[in-house]
Order: C-alpha cells, then sequence, then structure tokens
C-alpha cells in the first residue's frame, strides 16, 4: 500500500477509536559495513530498514506502537496495540502532539554522491587501510578490525494537527585497530573517521594508518608512573567519552527524576569561565543533525553552558511544560515505538585557540590522558564520581614524553568543570549512542592517580 494512503487510513480508525490527536513517524535507512581480516572480508552487511511508529492521545494518555508492514491488517493492529498501551498508562504527565513551526532551518546532511559509491569501492578501501597499517611496521601482524561503513537514515513525521515535515541524513566512516607484538607482550589503538565525501575519507587512509600503528608501538613499553595530584591534559577523544558518559546531567528529564545534581541551578556558575558546552543540531555533516527533533519541534543551536555559566537544561515538550519553560528541541525517541525523551544531537566543548602542544609546555610536568576504560562501571551518572582505568603520556619538561599505562584516574565531573585551566583548538567528535559528542583538548589543574607505589 501506498505510505500516504496507509498514513491516512490509519488516522481514520485512531479517530473512530477516540484518539483525540495521534502522529506517525515514517523511517527508513540504509547500513552497509564490511571488515577485512588478514586480505579477505571476514564480515559483510548490507541491509536497508523500513518502519512506521504510531503514537496517540486517548484520554490524556499517550499510547505508541509500530510496524514494518502497510496494509489495512497494519493499521487496525497500530491503533489497538497504542489503545492498549494508553490504557495501562497510570503516570499523570501532560502529553502532546505538536502542530508544527512556521519555519524550519534548512540543513546540509545528505550527500547522493555518497549514496552512490560502489560496493566495491567500499571493500577495496577497507583492503588498502589494512594492507598500509601492517607494512608501516614489521611488529604489526594482524589487525582487530578494518572496516568502511555507510549509513543512510530519514525520518518523517505527519500528525493530526497539520504537521508534516521530514529529513534525510548520510555519512561513511573508515576504522582501523592494528595489532603490534614484539618479545610476547600485544598492544593495539584504533583510529576512527568519519566523512560527507568518499575521496575525503579515502585521503585519509595513510594518516589514519600511522597514527593507529605509532600509537600501538608506544604502548609496547609502557611504564606504571607513580601514584600521586597530577596536572591533566585529557585529549580531545578521551574527553568526549567523558562528556558522553556524564551528559546526562544536563537532561531535565533526569533532573525532574532527581538523577541529576543539576536540577534548579540555571543561572550558576558551575565551571571554569572557559568552559563553554554547546548542543547544535544544525552542524553540517553529522548523523546526529536534523532540522526538527523526535516531536517536530524546530531545532536550534543552543549553549548548555557558557563561559562557566549553567544556562539550561536539555527539553522535550512534557519536560518543559513541567518546568514552565520553552522546549529546547531536544525531544528523542528510543525506536519506533518507544516514549519521548530527552537526548543530546551534537553534544560538544566549545574549542580554545591553542595546541596540544601549547598547552602542555604550560602544563610542565604532568599527564597526557589519551584513554579511559571501564566508563559503565567506574562512572556514577548521577554523583559524578569515577574511577577509571587509564592510558596516556607523561609530560616532562613541557613535552610529551613516555607512554603510561596501568594506573587509575578518579575525581568528580562536577569537580572537573570548574578544575578546567584551558581548552585547546585541536575540537573532535565521536558518536556513541545515536548522539555526537565533541571536544578539544582539555587542561585540568589537578587529578588523582593511582599507579605504582
Amino acid at each position: 500500500m501506498d505510505k500516504n494512503a496507509f498514513i491516512k487510513m490509519v488516522f481514520e480508525k485512531a479517530k473512530a477509536a477516540g484518539f483525540s490527536d495521534c502522529e506517525l513517524i515514517v523511517s527508513s535507512g540504509e547500513e552497509f559495513e564490511v571488515n577485512i581480516f588478514k586480505g579477505e572480508i571476514l564480515q559483510y552487511t548490507s541491509a536497508s530498514s523500513d518502519g512506521i511508529g504510531f503514537r496517540g492521545l486517548y484520554n490524556g494518555r499517550m499510547g505508541s506502537s509500530s510496524t514494518m508492514v502497510y496494509d489495512e491488517e497494519a493499521a487496525d493492529q497500530l491503533v489497538t496495540n497504542a489503545l492498549e498501551a494508553a490504557v495501562l498508562i497510570e503516570n499523570e504527565d501532560v502529553q502532546f502532539i505538536y502542530g508544527g513551526d512556521e519555519k524550519y532551518p534548512e540543513l546540509e546532511s545528505y550527500y547522493p554522491a555518497l549514496a552512490d559509491v560502489p560496493a566495491a569501492d567500499k571493500i577495496a578501501l577497507a583492503k588498502e587501510l589494512e594492507k598500509t597499517a601492517l607494512s608501516l611496521d614489521e611488529r604489526a601482524d594482524r589487525t582487530e578490525g578494518s572496516e568502511v561503513i555507510y549509513s543512510m537514515g530519514s525520518s518523517r513525521i505527519v500528525n493530526t494537527k497539520g504537521l508534516d515535515v521530514s529529513s534525510q541524513v548520510n555519512m561513511t566512516a573508515a576504522f582501523i585497530a592494528p595489532v603490534l607484538t614484539e618479545n610476547g607482550k600485544s598492544s593495539t589503538d584504533f583510529v576512527v573517521e568519519s566523512a560527507t565525501d568518499f575521496e575525503a575519507l579515502k585521503a585519509k587512509k595513510d594518516e589514519m594508518a600511522q597514527r593507529a600503528v605509532k600509537t600501538a608501538a608506544d604502548f609496547l613499553h609502557a611504564k606504571s608512573i607513580p601514584s600521586g595530584e597530577y596536572k591533566v591534559l585529557f585529549d580531545n577523544d578521551t574527553f568526549s567519552t567523558i562528556l558522553a558518559t556524564f551528559s546526562g546531567v544536563f537532561s531535565a528529564e533526569n533532573a525532574q527524576k532527581g538523577l541529576s545534581l543539576l536540577k534548579g541551578r540555571e543561572g550558576e556558575t558551575i565551571a571554569a569561565e572557559c568552559l563553554t558546552i554547546t548542543d547544535d543540531p544544525l552542524r553540517p555533516g553529522s548523523m546526529a543533525s536534523r532540522p526538527f527533533d523526535a516531536e517536530g519541534v524546530a531545532c536550534y543551536a543552543k549553549n548548555v553552558v557558557e563561559n562557566g555559566k549553567f544556562v539550561t537544561l536539555l527539553h522535550n515538550l512534557k519536560t518543559a511544560n513541567k518546568q514552565g519553560v520553552k522546549t529546547t528541541a531536544n525531544a528523542g525517541r528510543a525506536g519506533l515505538s518507544g516514549s519521548v525523551r530527552v537526548a543530546p544531537t551534537n553534544f560538544y566543548v566549545q574549542p580554545g585557540t591553542r595546541t596540544r602542544d601549547e598547552l602542555a609546555a604550560d602544563v610542565g610536568e604532568g599527564l597526557l590522558i589519551t584513554q579511559l576504560q571501564g566508563m559503565h562501571a567506574g562512572a556514577n551518572g548521577v554523583t559524578g564520581d569515577f574511577s577509571l582505568a587509564a592510558k596516556g603520556y607523561v609530560i616532562k619538561d613541557g613535552k610529551i614524553a613516555d607512554p603510561a599505562e596501568q594506573f587509575t584516574v578518579a575525581g568528580n565531573f562536577y569537580q572537573l568543570l570548574k578544575d578546567i585551566v584551558e581548552v585547546g583548538c585541536d575540537l573532535k567528535f565521536g558518536m556513541p549512542g545515536g548522539s555526537c559528542f565533541g571536544s578539544p583538548t582539555v587542561w585540568v589543574k589537578g587529578l588523582s592517580i593511582a599507579g605504582q607505589g
């Protein structure tokens, strides 16, 4: 059945069943992934997805359901399942179906040429990436992965209040993780790069391989360090990971549930003056970018922390109504039939002006932390406390020097924000969990390190 005809049918059946307002999200996607091991294809995936999610208001309660079939039986099932869910809900929070905004931002997020890249070219790049990495050092005997991926997603939100908006995004990425072995000890590192142009991704191949092999080689000879209080530089990848781990403290949903210590603290200084944290759903070239959120509200960029001052929690329509403020257009949805939640988009630390080496020169003596482990077990998303296994480099006489491992870094996220001395200029993004987190190198004045002795 034609999707527009199916949408009309569902709305008619929902009205007849007693829903006051309802909404459909029409979603489709494409995924390609190839993983190479010793020149051969280890894993190959090429798949597409297509589905519709329904949600509707019945006696003020929101019920939801989903389907991947477009016929009358599926339409009946959508309405029936959502009605049953709505009847069972005991939560009395006010729910919303949004009528739309006058204007939506124009967003460059879909690149047609990227969609036309042949699978053979992606496979060839994954093979070349592995071959290059293994040729750079005789100790590189294998990889933990040499991958190229392509991802496309599109969504359309249509509701009975007249909203009808759609968007489409796509991107490609490559991953390499060489393993070096010497005297029975193995060491690995990985590098991931994404692009909106396949030729640009290919051009990064050599640099990616060189960077991953160099770091893996460094840590073949890494040693632990004495315990103590250290001045610390977190590299851009590592502080992005920290920001992702504790991003929930900026959610109004969590704050209203008592799961964030930032509840009611808008306007307070919570961080160093040099720190500005931005949520920007309009950043080009990101799979997390979008012109509207999961409720159809027009998106916009906003500072969550500005020059150390806490500006706003992230809101959807429900949390904004509870707090008596305007939504920040940060509604997300956990699957087609999942409830609407609060989610960041492109969430990042605004960069400064100086390089990592320039920051290290002023640090003098300290640590550059380049990897953290155990984020789920060693970090408390409510209190902000963390104790994490780490790797990195000693900073000696203002220079990044010997590799260091087998140490633990401990602290508190809220205090960490206050103890930032300066942020670097090397902003970089990663993308765990569907959102996109970014940071430059961040200098923290002191953290407790547990190493030797």
